[in-house]
């Protein structure tokens, strides 16, 4: 199933359960959150209040990103917020391991993110305990870049390993997914796509929700060679 994880940073903040509304009618069905610290990534965006204020306006899930130095310090806090899904940079946790187990431990879902300039094969070990696997085809930290064709080939790779391992992981992409590169990003494999620019926009957020879902359906349902 393809499914279009609306990312707030793009919304409009002083309106933003209108925004969430928006996008749902459009069809998405994940919200996805980005937590960024200043530290590990150079912006800060949002924190538990802002997702425990999500929680009651929405159904959908929220999928947090965390783009932090010390993820560890604020599984507990997320969860308690109302998180449902939680990512981390395998680049911060000191013990991958340890911190997915937490993350499971607090009743979310784990995942684990891989930037423009890690392996795939960096994973390997922690696959079996991942509900998704997010592939950043921008350099984390700011909304709105170009999209990295280099993670088309990480996603091929993780679907390669996941049907040698048996496994059911799904594949989440990050940044400059909009209208003119989800074909290429879900034919390569992807089926969790986070879009916030090529959404939110005055007056068309809804409607570019849906154009965009149905070119990634269309991508989705042509078969590979």
């Amino acid at each position: 199933m393809i499914e279009l994880a609306a990312s707030i940073l793009a919304a409009d903040f002083a309106h933003l359960a209108d925004e969430v509304a928006l996008v749902e009618r459009g069809g998405a069905t994940i919200l996805h959150v980005d937590i960024m610290d200043g530290h590990f990534v150079p912006n800060i965006t949002f924190g538990p209040p802002v997702v425990k204020a999500l929680r009651p306006i929405t159904k959908l899930p929220l999928d947090c990103h965390l783009m932090v130095e010390n993820p560890d310090d604020f599984i507990q806090d997320f969860a308690e917020a109302g998180a449902d899904m939680m990512s981390v940079h395998q680049e911060v946790c000191r013990h991958l391991h340890r911190t997915l187990q937490q993350i499971v431990h607090h009743g979310m879902l784990p995942a684990v993110v891989l930037n423009p300039a890690t392996l795939v094969d960096t994973l390997v070990e922690v696959l079996p305990m991942l509900h998704h696997v997010l592939v950043m085809s921008v350099n984390p930290g700011f909304g709105g870049q170009k999209f990295l064709p280099l993670a088309l080939d990480k996603i091929a790779h993780l679907v390669e390993l996941r049907d040698e391992m048996g496994l059911n992981f799904r594949i989440e992409v990050d940044g400059g997914v909009a209208h003119d590169t989800v074909a290429q990003v879900v034919e390569a494999g992807a089926d969790m796509l986070v879009a916030g620019s090529a959404i939110f926009s005055p007056g068309k957020t809804e409607q570019n929700a849906v154009e965009f879902l149905k070119l990634a359906r269309a991508a989705g349902s042509v078969p590979v060679a």
